[in-house]
């Protein structure tokens, strides 16, 4: 089936709605280590916050990593970390530097 036409406020209206389904998404799923999303999908939360981040930046609009990750992880970054982040295993950290030489 073909794309429809879309309109450039359109387009833009809808792939915000996925960013936000998106981010909504990675919240509720808290059980997901960003390790994992490293390792599965080659991005995790930072990185969508860094990309929030730069796109700000092209738009002359200064935002820091502790902003924009508190709007990805919606709540502060060191918040989310207590609560939920649990330490990597030998077997993820082995995969991410195989994965991800350099990061």
């Amino acid at each position: 089936m073909p794309t429809p036409d879309l309109d450039d406020k359109m387009r833009i209206a809808l792939e915000a709605a996925a960013f936000r389904r998106l981010v909504e998404h990675l919240r509720e799923r808290s059980d997901v280590q960003n390790i994992d999303l490293m390792n599965l999908a080659g991005f995790c939360r930072n990185c969508l916050s860094r990309w929030y981040r730069e796109a700000a930046a092209e738009r002359g609009i200064a935002m820091t990593d502790l902003d924009t990750r508190e709007i990805v992880y919606g709540m502060p970054y060191k918040e989310w970390q207590a609560k939920h982040q649990t330490a990597a295993s030998a077997e993820q950290i082995a995969t991410f530097a195989k994965a991800n030489p350099g990061h």
